[in-house]
């Protein structure tokens, strides 16, 4: 996120871009694509800090609006509260736009402020600041959204992370409560620990020239999902992929004009797409039969009611008759008797 990767090729954003509208969700801005009424809905986060692919992205946007045309509502908040960081911006430097946006816990400030400005300075290949890297400010954003969300009756949540975004998709799916699925594009500061706390299926695509998130490190993720044995690990499907030729970023960042770049993103965005329908639709459609199974069991509990009154009633009838019965045979026994006795009365 912080490196040198995560500022090239940054696109120029346009509010008025996709096919979708801005609406709030959940407090935050965002830009919603596809049908309301949709019950599946897959949530995109974007990177915060740099605002590289920020929900004004056209790239970002199209591929929700690619996302919308799959059958999905697709949602991108706006986590930077209309304040984006603009490196060079003299006005507001980092060091006071972390601050305001509350992207660090105030006893980590100046430690992580300090890093990074000395990381961008040196431009190092990968920041050995991991454990300050707060996330907490875009998960608990996330979480107001995604409640907003299912308020409206929806059934199903997945949701894919860019570069940042891709650690609050990560701490989203350590439970099964907020997501039903989980794509990491281009993931930063991602840790194997993280990835063994992960409850949902998840899809990782990476890029072969990444100092963020090198191959190497997505083969120790995909050791660690693959992996049933280990005891701290909570088995997922899992899908790991690295795109060759391709740097940080890619998938949104990619210039248009750019055919081999194209080519690449539209693969990563099919893969995405692929990832959803197979498990944001199927935890839906569970969803669907759980229900219909419910309804099914209540029905056929109304019904063995109704057969069981309609048998008591039967019951009570035959009863009823038996009793009419025996009380008329006795009748007419007693009244055979009676006359039997005025017969020999009358005989004398």
């Amino acid at each position: 996120m912080s490196g040198p990767q995560c500022c090239a090729n940054p696109p120029t954003l346009n509010p008025s871009s996709g096919a979708g509208h801005v609406e709030k969700v959940g407090g935050l801005d965002s830009y919603v694509s596809g049908s309301p009424d949709s019950k599946l809905v897959i949530l995109l986060v974007s990177d915060i800090l740099w605002t590289l692919c920020g929900y004004e992205a056209p790239n970002l946007r199209k591929l929700a609006d690619k996302i919308a045309a799959a059958g999905f509502y697709a949602v991108v908040p706006d986590f930077f509260y209309g304040d984006p960081f603009v490196p060079g911006n003299a006005e507001k430097p980092l060091q006071v736009w972390i601050k305001d946006h509350g992207m660090v816990s105030s006893w980590r400030s100046l430690c992580y402020i300090d890093s990074v400005l000395w990381i961008v300075e040196h431009q190092i290949s990968r920041p050995s600041v991991n454990s300050t890297l707060q996330v907490d400010k875009g998960y608990e954003d996330a979480k107001p959204v995604i409640e907003a969300l299912n308020s409206k009756g929806v059934t199903a949540i997945g949701a894919v992370g860019f570069c940042w975004g891709a650690k609050v998709v990560v701490e989203l799916g350590k439970s099964s409560a907020f997501i039903k699925a989980a794509v990491l594009c281009h993931p930063s500061f991602v840790t194997v620990d993280d990835i063994k706390e992960l409850k949902v299926p998840i899809s990782i695509l990476g890029a072969e020239i990444d100092q963020l998130s090198p191959p190497a490190l997505l083969k120790q993720f995909e050791d660690v999902l693959a992996s049933k044995s280990e005891a701290a690990v909570r088995y997922v499907d899992s899908f790991v992929k690295v795109f060759p030729k391709v740097a940080h970023g890619w998938t949104v960042r990619y210039n248009v004009e750019d055919e081999a770049a194209v080519k690449s993103a539209e693969e990563a965005h099919g893969n995405l797409l692929e990832w959803f329908v197979k498990y944001v639709k199927r935890a839906w459609i569970l969803e669907l039969l759980k229900k219909q199974h419910y309804q099914r069991s209540v029905q056929y509990k109304e019904e063995m009611t109704d057969v069981r009154i309609f048998a008591m009633l039967i019951k009570t009838c035959i009863t009823y008759a038996r009793a009419v019965m025996i009380t008329t045979v006795r009748n007419a026994k007693s009244n055979s008797y009676c006359c039997a006795v005025r017969k020999m009365g009358s005989s004398k």
